[in-house]
């Protein structure tokens, strides 16, 4: 009951967090084309498994429209910080020894490296991070592409709440089929977005995962 409170309680506070990240990049005066929406949600997939992620990625989605609602259809873009836990939790499966959280906090106090051994697992986290990285900016450009073309057809007047995406996009590949005018668009945006919130996200949990190692706080 207590682990479920606490990562009830990470979620939360993963979502808020993912919200400010947003709206300070994202905030007129600064005026930056990211979304930095998701760094939480990848340090709580890291922490607390798939489900907790997926959960910090819906609520994050939920709240913000709420707040600032520009109509129904924006809730389905809480598809894509939900797919951004799911392919982390992937990353974490098929690179185990690199990526999984669970092993690290029961071997942290043991585990000890030559210097040598210690910079090929440091280069070879990196390159698996920055792998992580390019599929989340694919897979994130394909599917909020594919949501901000449906909304575009659903309900065109909503188009202008999807920011300059859309007039970049039609400046650029004016003669495209909208949804890959708003997939195209969304790649060079996706390339700096994920690869910052991939390695935030991971710094993060690294220093979380210190703390619960530190404290002995059993997660999931």
């Amino acid at each position: 009951m207590r682990k479920t409170l606490l990562m009830l309680l990470l979620c939360f506070a993963g979502a808020f967090l993912n919200i400010v990240f947003n709206r300070i990049f994202t905030y007129p005066g600064v005026g930056l084309p990211l979304y930095l929406d998701t760094i939480l949600t990848i340090t709580i997939t890291f922490m607390g498994g798939l489900f907790w992620g997926m959960l910090t990625g819906a609520l994050t989605n939920v709240i913000v429209h709420t707040i600032y609602f520009w109509g129904w259809e924006a809730y389905l873009f809480a598809l894509c910080n939900i797919a951004t836990a799911l392919i982390t939790w992937l990353f974490i499966r098929t690179f185990p020894q690199d990526l999984n959280f669970a092993k690290s906090k029961k071997n942290l106090a043991v585990k000890t490296f030559h210097n040598s051994q210690h910079l090929n697992t440091v280069v070879l986290r990196i390159i698996i991070l920055v792998l992580l990285s390019f599929v989340l900016c694919f897979a994130m450009s394909i599917l909020g592409g594919s949501i901000a073309a449906f909304i575009h057809i659903l309900n065109s007047s909503s188009a202008d709440e999807l920011h300059f995406r859309a007039w970049f996009g039609f400046t650029m590949f004016p003669h495209l089929p909208l949804i890959w005018v708003e997939i195209l668009s969304r790649i060079p945006v996706n390339i700096i977005d994920r690869f910052i919130s991939v390695f935030a996200g991971y710094g993060i949990a690294v220093v979380l995962n210190r703390f619960v190692v530190s404290y002995n706080i059993r997660l999931p």
